[in-house]
């Protein structure tokens, strides 16, 4: 029978939510090339890269930048991110997601994260949970972005798990889609009508539980 055996889970809106960081980030940004930037814009940014969110946020402004120049708005707008998410607390750690975590770690189970965010390690010690970590995949490890399941099959490596043994929790369609490209099991955090290829969905980790966990195993092959 397959059992679970490790849990991966995505940092932004699984563990904590610096959405709001990175809004004001890119409004901040919008605002200083002269025009606005929404937060309907900014749910469209939800797990795009920087790269890729500058392209379309010059795109909603109408304006056109040189390679360079979008290099260096890259760079000042993660300096303003940088700087808000250093003042974070272990007060932002999502409902129910470190109680999840320890729960898992009690019963034996490997976890890591999974995530695209390059200033990963800083936001785990701003909240201090770090050492509920067996591996930590982050943006600086990885050359491919999600849905390419290369995150979480490096993340199952470095534990020792095999990928049919893992569960993934994710909060957006592309991490799911990766978690089920890469052969593991699919937690959706948010809501089933945006996650519904998931093999469960719930609205937070407050909602998980061990027997949640291990009734995703698929059942003992029939003799």
């Amino acid at each position: 029978m397959t059992t679970i055996k490790a849990c991966i889970f995505d940092l932004d809106g699984v563990i904590v939510d610096t959405a709001v960081y990175h809004y004001k980030a890119w409004k901040r940004l919008a605002n200083q090339l002269g025009f606005d930037f929404t937060e309907e814009q900014n749910e469209k940014l939800k797990g795009v890269s920087r790269t890729r969110s500058l392209e379309l946020i010059l795109q909603w402004g109408g304006i056109s930048k040189s390679p360079a120049e979008q290099e260096e708005l890259a760079t000042l707008k993660n300096t303003w991110y940088v700087e808000m998410i250093s003042h974070m607390t272990p007060s932002e750690i999502l409902p129910g997601a470190k109680e999840f975590l320890v729960a898992c770690r009690a019963a034996g189970l490997k976890t890591a994260l999974g995530s695209a965010s390059k200033n990963s390690m800083m936001i785990l010690e701003k909240v201090d949970i770090v050492n509920l970590f067996d591996a930590v995949i982050d943006g600086n490890k990885v050359t491919k972005a999600k849905p390419d399941p290369e995150v979480f099959l490096k993340g199952a490596e470095a534990v020792g798990v095999s990928p049919a043994e893992c569960v993934v929790f994710e909060d957006a369609i592309a991490g799911v889609e990766a978690a089920i490209t890469g052969g593991m099991k699919a937690v959706g955090i948010g809501s089933p009508e945006v996650l519904g290829e998931a093999d469960l969905v719930v609205s937070g980790l407050n909602e998980m539980s061990l027997e949640k966990l291990n009734a995703l195993a698929p059942p003992n092959p029939p003799r």
